[in-house]
């Protein structure tokens, strides 16, 4: 894996305070990844009252894993992987399945209008105030679609298009192979896609 010489010392350093005692540093640890953990639970959980028990329930066990964390990847990219986990844990334990991996895709069939849509659901609009009125609209549109995504989907949205994660993170995350995310980013663009024409002209949104 392609690592970032500069996050991994400042990992490094955290990791190195939190095994010296420095409870602080834990602190400082929480605070650099709890929106992405936050979206992870909020993407695969749905019970608003399970999940700040699930959040601290993560993070009790990132504390007690610290020692065997390698620096392999981001320490970002550990605790997603954790949080991930550990909300999979939940699903199975409520059994609420997630999606197999039942088909393959390739990554040439991905939808640039889509792609657009999504990008600009982040919030990226250009100064003009007609046009931010306008992508707004369309942006909220596409949240609410993604929104509607099955839980696997909406999670891998996240981490790809607003959490910018690479698909060698994402597997590390979530465990699946690198093909397979992409196979299911193109599947949850393709059925986004296929929700947002049900409700809007095509002329509407691009």
């Amino acid at each position: 894996m392609n690592i970032n010489t500069g996050q991994i010392t400042t990992d490094r350093q955290l990791v190195e305070r939190v095994l010296g005692g420095d409870t602080n540093a834990f602190g400082i640890i929480v605070k650099n990844t709890e929106n992405l953990v936050a979206k992870i639970v909020f993407d695969t959980v749905a019970n608003d009252g399970d999940r700040n028990d699930i959040a601290q329930d993560i993070y009790l066990k990132a504390y007690q894993k610290l020692p065997s964390f390698k620096f392999q990847s981001k320490l970002s990219t550990w605790i997603a992987q954790i949080s991930y986990n550990t909300c999979i844990d939940y699903r199975r334990k409520k059994k609420l399945l997630l999606p197999e991996n039942t088909f393959e895709e390739s990554d040439s069939g991905y939808d640039n209008d889509m792609l657009d849509l999504i990008n600009s659901a982040k919030g990226n609009f250009d100064r003009s105030a007609d046009t931010f009125v306008i992508k707004k609209n369309v942006a909220d549109i596409v949240k609410a679609g993604i929104e509607k995504l099955p839980r696997m989907y909406k999670t891998l949205v996240t981490l790809y298009h607003h959490e910018e994660l690479s698909y060698e993170e994402i597997g590390t995350i979530t465990g699946l192979p690198e093909g397979t995310v992409k196979s299911y980013l193109f599947r949850a663009r393709k059925e986004l896609k296929n929700h947002l024409l049900l409700q809007y002209k095509k002329e509407d949104l691009w």
